[in-house]
């Protein structure tokens, strides 16, 4: 006996020591909000052990949006978010440099809801003067894009008083007890709310490539996974386990049904509502990337948007190419091959 727990004792240390591929390093990924569809594949390459069978231990790290999950890797609790991509672009202009490495969404899915008590009465952009409107969370991407549209519709980007709901069941009720006069949502919340309500007004959409290119002249990136660039340095092994997973979820998800999907994801996320939550990933499927690549000229397309949003960034001098790599997909690729 003594001898087999001496073997185990030595095989442990060399596990340890990264003698075997067991060793998996251990990644604290932040995600700007499970239930939102629009991070599915980052929950979805958890359930399918893509991760895992990438070298990865990955942990979890659920929070109400974007801006907090970002948070979290900038103070150092977290290691690389899941989010938008958008917010690189943010902090570049504050001189702090994130980059993204795989992008899941081709497209953000953000969508200017008025609430059922207000229709009828809020029927353009233009009559959100002066009133509430929920995101996700203050600073986080829905909230860029409110400040976006307002300012489009030549209201000032603060013209509108905002007012943080979260993504999923609390932002339907803020928005049926009438907390709220509109939100910008993501499905499934927009597809609850859609099946409920049959005369919903949507002010502007973004879950499909013609509205996209409607709202921003062509593909905008939203979900991605990013980080600090000294992190990537140090960590190249994690950073292309990472994106070899993700690039497998996105494989896996455009080779099978909306219903396989919706079964391999937890219950908690998916809810009571399966028909609303089916009918949504139904309408969010074409917004998952099928590379995993970013196409520089939706990386120019979120510049060109902060830029009229955010005064900030109109001033900074940023140079977009330095906000995402390629290099790990191109190689993720290959190694599939």
């Amino acid at each position: 006996m003594k001898f087999l727990s001496r073997l185990t004792a030595v095989a442990a240390a060399l596990m340890m020591m990264g003698g075997g591929a067991m060793a998996a390093s251990k990644v604290t990924l932040a995600i700007g909000g499970a239930s939102c569809l629009c991070y599915l594949p980052t929950v979805l390459a958890k359930q399918l052990g893509e991760y895992e069978k990438a070298g990865v231990d990955v942990n979890l790290v659920d929070f109400k949006g974007g801006s907090q999950s970002l948070t979290a890797v900038l103070g150092g609790s977290a290691d690389v978010v899941s989010g938008y991509f958008d917010h690189t672009v943010e902090l570049a202009a504050k001189k702090q440099h994130l980059q993204a490495f795989v992008i899941y969404d081709r497209y953000p899915g953000l969508v200017l809801v008025v609430s059922p008590k207000q229709t009828g009465k809020i029927k353009s952009v233009k009559d959100l003067a002066g009133k509430k409107v929920g995101v996700s969370a203050p600073g986080s991407s829905t909230d860029f894009f409110l400040k976006y549209q307002l300012v489009k519709a030549g209201l000032k980007k603060d013209s509108a008083a905002v007012i943080g709901v979260g993504l999923g069941a609390t932002a339907v009720a803020a928005m049926e007890q009438g907390q709220i006069d509109a939100a910008v949502m993501l499905d499934p919340a927009v597809t609850v709310l859609q099946n409920k309500y049959k005369d919903l007004t949507l002010l502007s959409d973004t879950r499909t490539q013609k509205d996209t290119e409607k709202v921003f002249g062509g593909d905008y990136p939203g979900g991605a996974f990013y980080t600090r660039p000294e992190w990537i340095k140090a960590h190249t092994k994690e950073t292309q386990a990472l994106t070899n997973a993700m690039v497998a979820t996105l494989k896996w998800i455009h080779s099978h049904s909306a219903q396989e999907i919706m079964d391999k994801m937890p219950p908690n996320l998916v809810g009571a509502d399966k028909a609303s939550y089916l009918a949504a990933l139904k309408n969010t499927i074409p917004m998952y990337s099928t590379t995993g690549l970013m196409d520089p000229k939706g990386a120019q397309a979120v510049l060109d948007v902060f830029k009229i949003g955010s005064p900030d960034v109109a001033k900074a001098n940023i140079d977009i190419t330095r906000t995402y790599t390629n290099a790990f997909v191109k190689k993720a690729d290959k190694t599939e091959k």
